[in-house]
């Protein structure tokens, strides 16, 4: 009844843990390609140059993939190290969004003024040697959003004086450089809160799944572990 326990377990932790390491996999692939050929995806904050959209994934894809490969390996040896190194993985990550998710909202408005700042600080790399990507994806949001600039189009005279053409209403070659044209009114950081705000219930259901993920995978993980250390010491004795 015991073993039928066990290997019940086992191929429950492992199947779970095969998809988070392929999902892994998935990810890492999908950083690897947006770093090596989609340069638009780059940051476009000034004082943390490696936090780009590439980067993230890349990091995300490489923490999913090494916490799978322990679970999947720690279920199917039966490894008791594996398995508790599969659990305070899981532990430490769950520990660090609770602290970052309890910073972010008791620190709400200083960490958004200081984002803004950072970003209107980054306006003026626009167009220059090496910030091809930041170019780019300030491009690409204000072309797709219909925005402009931080706050407002203002933001891009007080860092070049002179405003890209993707904030034009109407867009064709230097058409930012006649202030008698017509750009979006609205800054891209506006839109970017709006769409967090209509979202939000779609972002806390993903978060929620997350969470449910990541406590199943510590619960059959620690169950597993439980299970092979009685089958052991019902064995020694």
């Amino acid at each position: 009844m015991a073993r039928g326990c066990i290997c019940c377990v086992k191929y429950m932790l492992f199947l779970f843990n095969l998809l988070f390491w392929l999902g892994g996999c998935g990810l890492l692939g999908v950083g690897v390609w947006l770093s090596v050929s989609q340069g638009s995806f780059a940051t476009l904050s000034p004082s943390f140059p490696s936090l780009s959209a590439a980067n993230l994934i890349i990091t995300l894809g490489t923490v999913v993939m090494v916490t799978g490969f322990l679970g999947c390996l720690g279920a199917i040896k039966e490894n008791k190290c594996l398995l508790l190194s599969f659990f305070i993985v899981l532990l430490v990550i769950l520990l660090a969004e609770l602290i970052l998710l309890i910073l972010f909202f008791v620190y709400t408005d200083k960490v958004s003024e200081n984002a803004r700042r950072d970003l209107k600080e980054g306006l003026v790399l626009y167009n220059t040697d090496q910030n091809a990507g930041l170019t780019d994806a300030w491009d690409t949001i204000q072309g797709e959003w219909h925005c402009c600039g931080v706050m407002s189009y203002h933001d891009w005279y007080s860092a070049l004086q002179v405003v890209p053409d993707r904030c034009c209403q109407h867009v064709f070659h230097d058409c930012g450089r006649n202030a008698s044209n017509t750009f979006w009114t609205r800054g891209c950081y506006e839109k970017v809160e709006e769409w967090l705000d209509d979202n939000k219930h779609l972002l806390g259901t993903i978060a929620m799944c997350v969470l449910v993920i990541q406590l199943l995978g510590m619960a059959f993980s620690m169950t597993l572990y439980q299970q092979i250390h009685r089958a052991g010491k019902k064995f020694r004795a």
